[in-house]
């Protein structure tokens, strides 16, 4: 194990450009996480674990021989994380290749949401519902952003989430026999009670912007949540949420 002792350690510069720096993680195909908890889920759902920093003193946990392992002191280990206060370890993981899916019986889509604390909230619920799949599309919040990464609570290392730009979600979703359903006020919106979403795709747009015109444009049925009349909209991961539950109770 090497410990390190400067800010200019090409392994220090390297976790703090993989915490900033989008196009740097897929280039390098690893991403960055913080936690024993989220290191003991990432080892136990077979996510490939490339390298642990350690915060003054390795930890007990085992790991695989060509995991490389890492001490620094607290202070130079709190100049490379993200994190404020972070007990450790920050560990990298290998970007998972996507291979063709197989069969969905439903999926939920972000269209455009760009809080990384949402989309791993949305990763996080889909996970503990039992969806099938997340669909990235649009603009959304990086997948791989340490908060994104955060905000899943390890569900990420076993949800299926799949990147796919607008122009080939129709087409996708045909092949699945997935009617694709939008979240949207439309005034042909349905109340979601009043629909099975059970083997659907619900598609929902961010807060500020909602679903784009052409993404309602190829979608079968727009559908309303039900909420009092002084309520706009809600957080798009609650929304998420409340149409995941739909489709999975």
């Amino acid at each position: 194990m090497e410990t390190i002792t400067s800010r200019k350690n090409a392994y220090i510069r390297h976790v703090r450009i993989l915490a900033s720096d989008g196009s740097y993680r897929r280039e390098q195909g690893e991403y960055l996480c913080d936690g024993i908890k989220t290191l003991r889920e990432a080892l136990t759902y077979g996510a490939r674990v490339t390298s642990v920093l350690w915060k003054n003193q390795a930890g007990e946990i085992l790991l695989p021989v060509e995991t490389r392992q890492y001490l620094a002191p607290g202070e130079l280990f709190d100049y490379a994380s993200p994190m404020q206060n972070s007990p450790g370890p920050l560990f990298t993981v290998a970007i998972r290749g996507c291979g063709k899916p197989g069969k969905l019986k439903n999926a939920i889509i972000l269209e455009g949401v760009q809080d990384p604390g949402n989309v791993g909230t949305v990763i996080r619920t889909a996970n503990a519902f039992g969806m099938d799949a997340v669909i990235l599309t649009g603009a959304c919040a990086d997948l791989y952003h340490p908060k994104t990464v955060r905000a899943s609570m390890g569900a990420i290392f076993r949800q299926t989430v799949l990147e796919l730009d607008r122009d080939l979600l129709s087409p996708f979703l045909k092949d699945q026999g997935l009617p694709l359903y939008a979240a949207a006020l439309d005034e042909r919106a349905v109340d979601v009670r009043k629909v099975s979403l059970q083997h659907a795709a619900v598609a929902v747009g961010s807060e500020g912007r909602g679903l784009s015109p052409e993404m309602i444009a190829v979608c079968d049925q727009t559908v309303i949540i039900p909420m009092g009349p002084d309520s706009e909209s809600l957080n798009a991961a609650i929304a998420a949420a409340v149409l995941m539950w739909e489709a999975c109770r």
